[in-house]
C-alpha cells in the first residue's frame, strides 16, 4: 500500500496491515513530513476493508524516540508555530489509531519515547515489548508537555498518582515494570517479538472483525464515562450486532464445535 518513504503500510491476505515507522537513522523521529506520513497511512487503514488488524512497529534500533530533536532545535523562533503544526498531526493521528475498527498492536523495541513513541504505545490497543524495551515519556525533562493524549491515556491505564510520579518524574522504564504498570500487554524475549506478534495479529485476524471493532469502540468511549451511562450503548451495540451474519456464524460454530469462520458482515 505504502512501500516508500518515513511511513510504510502493508497488507497480506490474512487480512494484518503492518505500520512500520521508517526513519531507523533518526531513531524514527518525528518531524512534520514524517508526521503526515504517519497520519495517511492510519487513514488508509480507515479505509481499507480488508484490514483486520494493524501491527505498528519501528525499523532501526528503536520503536520510536519521540519528536525530532534536531529539527526542532534548528527552528529557533519559530518553533512554537512548527509545533503547533507537528503536533495536531500527532494529536490526529492518535486519535485516528484509537478509532481505527481493527485492533492496533504495538510492537515495541529499544526505545518508546516521547509523545511519539510513548503516546503511541498508550494509544494502541495491544502492546508486545521485547525484554529489552525501555519506555520513557520525556516530554518534561526537555521544558514540555507530553502530547499525543498521554495525560489522558495513561491515567487510565495506570492511575492518577502513578502517571502524575511518570510524567513530572520521567523515569526510563523497562518493560518489565510497563507491564507490570498495565502499559504493556506481553513481554517476551527479544527474539521472539516477531513471531509474538504475528501470531497474536494472526488470531485477532481470524476472529469476528465487526465485534472486535465494536468492542474496541465500546472500551474507548467509556474512558471517563460512568458505568450507567455507558451500558445503553453495550445493549445497542449487542443487540445490533446478533443480527450479523458472523454472530449467526459464531453460534453455529459453537453447536457444530468447529471453528468459525467469520466474513465480516
Amino acid at each position: 500500500m505504502i512501500d516508500d518513504g518515513p511511513v510504510l503500510l502493508s497488507l497480506d491476505d490474512d487480512g494484518v496491515a503492518r505500520l512500520t515507522l521508517n526513519r531507523p537513522d533518526a531513531s524514527n523521529g518525528m518531524d512534520v513530513p514524517f508526521l503526515r506520513a504517519l497520519h495517511d497511512a492510519i487513514m488508509r487503514c480507515h479505509g481499507e476493508p480488508g484490514v483486520r488488524v494493524v501491527i505498528l512497529s519501528g525499523n532501526g534500533p528503536n520503536f520510536c524516540a519521540g519528536g525530532d530533536v534536531k529539527t526542532f532545535a534548528s527552528k529557533g523562533e519559530q518553533l512554537p508555530d512548527y509545533l503547533r503544526e507537528a503536533t495536531s498531526w500527532l494529536q490526529i493521528s492518535a486519535s485516528a489509531l484509537m478509532r481505527l475498527g481493527p485492533p492496533v498492536i504495538a510492537a515495541v523495541h529499544g526505545f518508546a519515547a516521547g509523545g511519539g513513541g510513548f503516546g503511541l504505545v498508550c494509544a494502541a490497543d495491544l502492546v508486545v515489548a521485547a525484554e529489552s524495551a525501555k519506555f520513557l515519556p520525556g516530554a518534561t525533562r526537555v521544558g514540555m508537555a507530553p502530547d499525543a493524549g498521554t495525560t489522558v491515556t495513561l491515567q487510565r491505564i495506570v492511575g492518577v498518582r502513578r502517571a502524575m510520579e511518570i510524567l513530572l518524574t520521567n523515569p526510563t522504564l523497562t518493560a518489565a515494570q510497563a507491564s507490570e504498570l498495565g502499559i504493556v500487554t506481553r513481554v517476551v524475549p527479544d527474539s521472539e517479538l516477531v513471531a509474538e506478534v504475528d501470531a497474536l495479529a494472526r488470531e485477532l485476524a481470524a476472529g469476528a472483525p465487526l465485534a472486535l471493532a465494536e468492542t474496541k469502540r465500546l472500551v474507548w468511549d467509556g474512558v471517563g464515562r460512568s458505568v450507567e451511562d455507558c451500558l445503553p450503548d453495550e445493549a445497542r451495540t449487542v443487540s445490533a450486532l446478533s443480527g450479523t451474519a458472523d454472530a449467526r456464524e459464531g453460534l453455529d460454530a459453537v453447536l457444530q464445535r468447529r471453528a468459525p469462520r467469520f466474513e465480516g458482515r
